[in-house]
């Protein structure tokens, strides 16, 4: 494949580069990053060192209090002409996201329109009310206001990288802060070079924003930063606990988007066609690498065998290969070592008594969509995460032991119900510990206006997105106002 067409990017030079308002070389090097479709190499950008994150950090706390002082309607008008910057240049971007992320170009387009209404979002929420009257008694006005905290560090993964990126970056800068974006080493550009030119090309104030794409030590030195007071997270639950130990250390505030064991629960008057096109699409969708995908089908043994089959006949369509193929279903894993993840999980769960009914091998990074039954608690495919395209099935005899199944996860991200009965699909969904449910759908399922977010080792028990915005990236000050000044006894 040649070198993606990208003249609204190449306006700038990003190339070996990092951003602070320009685009500047980095003290850590260069970042070769590889095309996972190919595996040749696709494009390069800096490499942020522990040196950069420090330079960066100081330079967005000092730009900060200028940019809070912006007005409501300044800001939205911002965001509003960023959002349509983004859909000007829709065209073109998206190819680079397929490439880049190993996702079809459809999701690649997904991913483009729900950063737009990401934009719009902030811009309509900046022209909300910012703060509440309280009742006094002491004869003061008395009221409350959001502040916003300073600096944000913003961590983001590879798998939707513009949206998991822009979700937190948007919010965090209409609340008046200045953001200090790491993106994924893997998807740099995707998930931070687009967003750095994007606000470039409108006129964010210069060191604002600053994007370091880099590895695990740059990370960590923006947890451990002193002018850094919040970090938010998306990733795997294992670095998150990491993120909250440092950020824990320092007392900064955390929000921590984790990983996902999802269970999607099929009662026996479930329509069984609809219901494996449900199973398909949350188990294989973008390779299964979504925290949200469907880890476990719980199906009632009374329609197990049949469930199944229909199944193992949707995976075994599945087209795999070049993600800008219009025919293209699903694309390649991220890389080798997740390969090998999902290939050990496979291996160890079959060992332990599962069946292969479906895949279970691959030709490079592309492995196909795999199915398998009989899993059971215990088992790998069971209990942990896989984040690749492989569909669980597990079988239960009455609803209370589906509950039980479903819950044994010490996840808690999203689930799903289907049945021929909303309301007996209602009465199980209460009993489910999930913080989305899903009723009669699968579990991927996100739109940037909803709160999202988990229980357990799926997160730190909030939210982002939508109506969680003001309350991540801000904080309440409590103001009283007197004509005089008040008498007190001594």
């Amino acid at each position: 494949m040649s070198r993606p067409s990208t003249p609204f990017l190449d306006g700038a030079p990003w190339r070996e580069r990092i951003f602070d308002g320009d685009w500047i070389a980095a003290q850590g090097g260069t970042l070769e990053v590889i095309e996972p479709a190919t595996g040749q190499p696709l494009h390069r950008t800096g490499l942020a060192s522990v040196a950069d994150i420090d330079q960066a950090c100081a330079k967005a706390a000092q730009a900060q209090p200028a940019w809070a002082a912006w007005t409501a309607r300044q800001k939205a008008a911002l965001f509003l002409a960023a959002a349509a910057q983004l859909e000007l240049n829709r065209a073109e971007l998206a190819p680079l996201i397929a490439r880049e992320t190993g996702g079809i170009l459809s999701k690649a387009e997904l991913e483009l329109r729900e950063a737009g209404v990401i934009l719009q979002q902030v811009a309509g929420q900046l022209l909300q009310p910012h703060g509440v009257v309280l009742p006094s008694e002491r004869g003061a006005l008395s009221y409350a206001r959001r502040l916003p905290h300073g600096v944000v560090g913003v961590i983001s993964p590879f798998n939707f990288p513009l949206i998991l990126s822009l979700r937190a970056v948007a919010p965090a800068l209409a609340c008046g802060n200045a953001v200090v974006l790491k993106p994924d080493h893997q998807t740099p550009v995707s998930g931070g070079v687009l967003i750095a030119r994007l606000f470039e090309a409108i006129g964010l104030p210069k060191g604002v924003l600053q994007v370091l794409p880099g590895r695990a030590e740059a990370g960590a030195a923006l947890c451990a930063h002193p002018q850094v007071r919040m970090i938010a997270f998306t990733g795997s639950t294992q670095a998150g606990r990491q993120v909250a130990e440092s950020a824990g250390r320092h007392l900064k505030k955390v929000a921590l988007e984790l990983g996902g064991k999802n269970p999607l629960i099929v009662l026996d008057d479930a329509d069984l066609d609809r219901a494996a096109s449900c199973a398909a699409w949350g188990s294989f969708l973008h390779q299964g690498q979504i925290c949200m995908a469907t880890g476990l089908i719980l199906v009632h043994q009374r329609i197990a065998a049949a469930f199944s089959e229909r199944l193992v006949a949707r995976a075994a369509a599945l087209r795999l290969g070049d993600p800008l193929a219009p025919s293209t279903q699903l694309g390649p894993l991220i890389n080798d070592r997740q390969l090998r993840r999902v290939q050990g999980i496979v291996a160890d769960s079959l060992a332990a008594g599962a069946r292969l009914l479906q895949g279970g091998h691959h030709e490079g990074l592309f492995y196909a969509p795999t199915v398998l039954a009989d899993v059971r608690p215990g088992m790998r495919a069971f209990d942990e995460e896989v984040f690749g395209p492989v569909a669980s099935v597990v079988t239960f005899a009455d609803e209370s032991e589906a509950i039980d199944l479903a819950n044994r996860t010490p996840y808690g991200l999203a689930a799903g119900v289907l049945s021929g009965s909303l309301a007996r699909a209602r009465a199980l969904g209460e009993r489910l510990e999930c913080g989305m449910l899903h009723l009669n759908d699968q579990t991927v399922n996100d739109e940037v206006v909803n709160p999202f977010g988990g229980r357990g080792q799926s997160g730190n028990g909030g939210s982002v997105g939508g109506l969680c915005n003001w309350d991540d990236y801000s904080q309440w000050q409590w103001v009283t106002e007197h004509s005089e000044l008040p008498r007190y006894p001594f």
